[in-house]
């Protein structure tokens, strides 16, 4: 173990603090929503220390810990952190603080099992970005689905009961056939840590179907194309938080499953059946976004557009394949990368920031259908304002964060085919059609109903949520580079990683990646395009 063990802490704490929230029981709601407050700001300042003692100059994992927790099946209590993992981890305890902000005043029946189920959420999903140990990472990775099942089941909408058994099959399914993979790969490494598992040779039989295992589980996550349904329904039923999180965080531990697993342990696999993640990276891209405009329910066409955006999130990171074969082009498999990784964590802001709108007006009115509304600015001035650049920012607007990844993304598509920038590019119209669509009927126009007219604007509570989200998004829009800086040797990494030929040597002549050496070379600048 190291000296100071601030994974551990970041992890746990929030998981002990929801055991506090959850003894106090309810009989002072106060003193719980303030013990979660307090415990959830605590965890986003000690994530901090993960940023300010991170060295961006490394690609080697940092803050590593390392015990034995079950020795004799060889599984350790083994966590660490790279630039692709610490980002998120600061995402998921940045955000977490807004969600238990946004139930302060709104959930009134069980609010300390409400808050509790959020903190412990926190701590799991943290400990899922910073597993290093196969068995340790799927055990937290299940551990999600238990307080979100909750969440959903208690506190959500009148159809709560299938969303959530819908929901939890989805998922559990894709883990089981992930956990198989595991357990082989361990007969091939004779260990459980992640890191030896990238180091293993496979054939492509194996690399195939364990490349097919993984995007079983991390598909859903995502969630691509066709296994998506499971999340409107999860959204238009979850109470506010439930939906925040979904977005904002849980979507983002697929795309990172494909990062630490696929890409690296199954490249030659990857290499070969990157068509099949591209196709339906565009069809979610083109056709999602289709779906989304003709929603009439609020929340449904902000979960359909995160659909939408998830798949700039896989294309960007399985462009790679094809443009990791020629060297002259490899900085442009850094780029993809980076912008599905800039898009993920800018997708966490918007998603969550438009979720936390349809809540407010959910509070007031509690209607999410879009005809039920009409000229809230005249009567929400305030509201209207961040509303209406959450939905620029979703539409991709410069000078947001919603631009920067999805540009980054089409920048490295079009290194790697034309046709599939040009497919990629057209949600930049399909996003600002549904977006804008559901803003001028909801945001401007004429009062349509008394229940606009006698709306009231922002409380303190609101602002602080939307405002903190609203500086999040303008700053990684207008300064991007402190982002990529950190994770940007991790990626360069990876990127030799995924251009690596790991077959045995009795199938090497099989080989459709072995330009591993002159990316490596371009990378360092040792060889120049």
């Amino acid at each position: 173990m190291t000296e100071f063990p601030l994974l551990t802490l970041i992890i746990w704490l929030p998981i002990i603090g929801g055991i506090v929230v959850l003894a106090s029981g309810e009989t002072s709601a106060s003193i719980s929503r303030w013990t979660a407050l307090a415990f959830a700001v605590l965890t986003f300042v000690l994530s901090l220390g993960l940023w300010i003692g991170f060295d961006p100059t490394t690609a080697e994992m940092q803050f590593v810990e390392r015990a034995a927790w079950i020795p004799s099946f060889d599984v350790d209590y083994y966590l660490g952190v790279d630039g692709i993992s610490m980002p998120l981890i600061i995402l998921t305890t940045f955000i977490t603080i807004f969600v238990i902000v946004a139930g302060w005043e709104v959930i009134t029946y069980k609010p300390s099992q409400y808050m509790a189920a959020f903190l412990i959420m926190d701590g799991v999903m943290v400990g899922v970005f910073s597993a290093l140990d196969a068995i340790l990472f799927y055990v937290f990775w299940e551990a999600m689905l238990i307080p979100m099942f909750i969440i959903i089941g208690v506190w959500g909408g009148p159809n709560r009961v299938y969303a959530t058994i819908k929901f939890f099959l989805y998922t559990f399914f894709g883990s089981v056939f992930m956990l198989v993979a595991l357990i082989y790969m361990y007969f091939q490494a004779d260990s459980f840590s992640i890191l030896d598992f990238h180091g293993l040779q496979l054939g492509m039989t194996a690399q195939i179907l364990i490349f097919i295992a993984f995007l079983l589980a991390f598909a859903v996550k995502v969630p691509m194309f066709p296994v998506h349904t499971w999340l409107p329904d999860a959204h238009v039923e979850a109470p506010t938080g439930g939906s925040v999180i979904l977005a904002a965080i849980m979507l983002k531990i697929g795309g990172y499953g494909f990062l630490r697993f696929s890409l690296p342990i199954t490249p030659d696999a990857s290499a070969a059946l990157d068509w099949l993640i591209i196709l339906l990276s565009l069809i979610a891209i083109i056709y999602i976004g289709f779906v989304a405009l003709v929603q009439q329910d609020m929340k449904k066409l902000i979960a359909y557009s995160s659909i939408a955006h998830m798949g700039f999130v896989t294309l960007g990171f399985f462009v790679v394949f094809t443009i990791v074969q020629d060297p002259a082009l490899s900085a442009g498999s850094v780029m993809g990368i980076e912008g599905g990784m800039v898009q993920m964590i800018s997708h966490g802001f918007i998603s969550g920031a438009l979720f936390l709108c349809v809540g407010v007006l959910y509070d007031r009115v509690h209607s999410r259908d879009i005809a039920a509304y009409g000229g809230v600015v005249n009567t929400m001035p305030w509201f209207g304002a961040f509303m209406v650049f959450f939905a620029m920012a979703n539409a991709g607007l410069p000078g947001t964060s919603g631009f920067v990844g999805e540009f980054m993304v089409i920048l490295a598509t079009f290194r790697a085919d034309f046709w599939w920038a040009v497919l990629a590019a057209t949600t930049l119209v399909l996003a600002a059609a549904f977006t804008l669509w559901m803003v001028k009927r909801v945001v401007f126009g004429e009062v349509k109903n008394d229940k606009v007219a006698a709306l009231k604007d922002l409380d303190a509570r609101e602002t602080f949520n939307l405002g903190a989200l609203a500086a999040a998004v303008l700053a990684l829009g207008i300064w991007p580079a402190p982002l990529m800086n950190v994770m940007h040797s991790t990626v360069e990494n990876l990127v030799v990683q995924a251009g690596s030929c790991k077959l045995p040597p009795d199938e090497r002549e099989d080989c459709v990646l072995s330009r591993a050496e002159p990316v490596a070379a371009l990378l360092d600048g040792t060889a120049r395009p």
